[in-house]
């Protein structure tokens, strides 16, 4: 019997092209497409990544909640809520005259006059009225008492911007009607502010960081500079004066708002010529992100303590975003946003999906309070012209408000202390 006959690699891969009808036009085409895939994959993920990943929905609402080892009952916990059945971040907003406001601006001494509308001649009232009313449940009741013996000989601390300021002032608002007058004190330290609960050996404490990172906005009264930069793997700077606390809430979005790109110093403050460099900022964002949760894992005991990050809070610049008058914004509204599937043009969704494509890779034991969506809704809520000016208002700016309403911070009481309620929810009942 004669052997079969040999036949090359050569030939054998064209018997293949033969048999298998494959041109090598085709093959060309393949080799092409593998070729774009390697060289732009990771342009291709940021495009289209969101579109296919169940955490990113329409209304950015289900990206994170609490990040924790299976089985594990976090610090404070005394319930547990069950996510699936309901997010406590959708919902909607319902009147309710008699609960709200959960306190008086008269009765809190401790609101910054940037934030006392009342006193400084808003007409209205409606915006205190409104109570956030998840689907499927109910928030828990914000019980001043539980918070306060919880924290017995602990302390609490907001890290971030004057957002994250106004959260923690409503904060104390909603604790300091149960401790006597002779028993509580505020004082502020440069950067840092300490309400101390002295019965209860506890502090309730604000640190100014708008970027976590050390920064050129670092004084946390003179910040008023046309150019922002931040220094890579700065962390430290700011993070030695979080160590030992118990309960953190961290926030930072409204200061990296300049542009499609941010400066990044690379060398020292110090440096007579400085090394900045640009990048876009959702990158230089994500930088932040990254060295906030390893300074996380490093410093805090998950068994211990815990961790919150803030969502961005939206400004309402642009009324032409609601259907309003193109050249106005915040000014004068009274009513909120009924569209449930609004966002606006000033809440950048690349920066969101930032936030959850870094959570959503970490291991670190954190709360992502959720406040975006919601408060999308509330253009009724900002301080607008109702507040303390920085300075004298010209002429100009008198005979036409819109030039100086400031959509950005909210009146207290008000949006803040449901913010304040979601915490207490997401603290107790995780």
């Amino acid at each position: 019997m004669k052997p079969p006959p040999s036949s090359s690699p050569s030939s054998s891969s064209s018997a293949l092209l033969r048999k298998g009808r494959l041109s090598p036009y085709l093959i060309t085409l393949l080799a092409f497409i593998l070729f774009v895939t390697i060289l732009y994959g990771e342009d291709f993920r940021c495009i289209f990544g969101a579109q296919f990943d169940s955490r990113y929905t329409s209304n950015y609402q289900t990206i994170s909640s609490t990040i924790k080892k299976k089985g594990e009952r976090l610090a404070f916990a005394i319930g547990e809520s069950d996510e699936k059945k309901c997010d406590v971040f959708s919902g909607r907003w319902v009147w309710d005259e008699e609960s709200r406001p959960l306190y008086e601006e008269s009765e809190c001494p401790y609101i910054q006059p940037q934030l006392t509308c009342q006193e400084h001649g808003r007409p209205d009232k409606d915006y205190q009225h409104w109570r956030w009313q998840p689907h499927g449940c109910d928030l828990p009741s914000f019980n001043a008492t539980l918070m306060l013996e919880s924290l017995r000989g602990k302390r609490m601390m907001f890290v971030g911007d004057s957002l994250n300021r106004g959260q923690y002032v409503s904060m104390v608002c909603l604790l300091h009607r149960i401790i006597p007058e002779n028993a509580k004190s505020m004082e502020t330290f440069g950067s840092l502010t300490i309400f101390t609960a002295k019965d209860y050996n506890a502090t309730i404490e604000f640190y100014w960081a708008p970027f976590l990172l050390e920064s050129n906005y670092d004084n946390a009264v003179v910040h008023r500079k046309s150019d922002r930069f931040v220094r890579k793997g700065s962390i430290n700077k700011h993070g030695k004066h979080w160590k030992g606390v118990d309960i953190i809430v961290f926030n930072t979005y409204l200061w990296w708002m300049t542009g499609l790109e941010f400066n990044i110093l690379q060398g020292s403050f110090e440096d007579e010529e400085k090394d900045i460099v640009r990048l876009p900022t959702e990158d230089a964002y994500r930088m932040a992100m990254r060295s906030m949760l390893r300074w996380v894992k490093k410093n805090m005991d998950p068994k211990k303590t815990r961790v919150f990050f803030t969502s961005m809070s939206p400004s309402h610049g642009k009324s032409i975003d609601w259907g309003g008058n193109p050249n106005g914004n915040c000014y004068n509204e009274t009513s909120m946003i009924q569209d449930p599937e609004y966002w606006g043009s000033d809440t950048r969704k690349s920066i969101m999906q930032v936030i959850g494509e870094v959570f959503r890779k970490s291991k670190v034991p954190i709360t992502f309070l959720n406040i975006t969506q919601l408060s999308s809704y509330r253009k009724d809520a900002h301080t607008s012209i109702y507040k303390k000016q920085w300075s004298p208002l010209t002429p100009e700016q008198i005979a036409n408000p819109v030039s100086y309403a400031d959509c950005v911070h909210w009146c207290l009481p008000g949006l803040q202390d449901t913010w304040n309620e979601l915490l207490f929810s997401k603290l107790f009942y995780p």
